[in-house]
């Protein structure tokens, strides 16, 4: 029987029985939280975290709190506030990041736009993203399409003005500033371990190997096979 025939017998059940075969030990699931709770900057979370597995952090957890409140500003809307904390924080930090500059700065289009101030969201198009470059000109166009629709939360590009959208450009400037204080873990351990599934998963797809293939990276849901 070839490898592929035998690969196609495989049940999810007899695949997930493996699963629980395969040796690994808590202590390291639980520093693989305990990273992701870190460098996303969820305190909170990681303060009971730290209690119920009895686990010491890798930096002391009041210094994620400048992290924070930028975090919070940034996806709460208040992007000139989120701005102005991370000048304070790392002044030189946006003049380097020219790309995660223009996404603050889209941001705040945006919330012009979601406010329904079209004057001043032109005005601030023209004055502040006018020349911001080339590779940018898409997303920037995409933006401004917005103000094309009555209704732009019904718009083709209402995913800017999803909360999703804010989380994402949190998240980059997140890194942003963990790479400026020299913070070797700027991603997530655990999302590297999410992209080895899914380049995995992708192999296999290529060699035409029938297995359950987790379908919801959220879930871990497998499908039935």
């Amino acid at each position: 029987m070839s490898y592929n025939e035998k690969s196609e017998a495989i049940t999810k059940e007899e695949w997930l029985q493996r699963l629980e075969q395969f040796p690994f030990k808590q202590a390291d699931m639980n520093r693989l939280i305990m990273n992701y709770l870190v460098t996303e900057g969820f305190k909170e979370a990681a303060e009971k975290f730290q209690h119920e597995a009895e686990l010491e952090p890798s930096v002391e957890l009041s210094s994620l709190d400048d992290r924070i409140l930028i975090r919070e500003a940034v996806q709460a809307g208040r992007i000139e506030e989120a701005t102005h904390l991370v000048n304070q924080l790392h002044p030189d930090l946006l003049g380097s990041e020219f790309y995660l500059f223009f996404h603050l700065q889209q941001l705040q289009l945006i919330e012009l736009i979601r406010a329904g101030k079209v004057e001043e969201a032109l005005v601030f198009a023209q004055s502040k993203l006018s020349e911001s470059g080339e590779e940018i000109r898409f997303e920037l166009e995409r933006t401004l399409a917005l103000l094309a629709f009555e209704k732009p939360q019904e718009s083709p590009f209402a995913d800017l003005l999803e909360q999703s959208y804010r989380q994402k450009i949190a998240s980059e400037l997140n890194a942003a500033i963990l790479r400026c204080e020299h913070n070797e873990d700027s991603t997530p351990k655990m999302m590297f371990l999410l992209k080895l599934i899914l380049w995995a998963q992708s192999k296999l797809d290529s060699r035409s190997i029938n297995y359950p293939k987790m379908k919801d990276l959220e879930t871990a849901q497998l499908e039935n096979k």
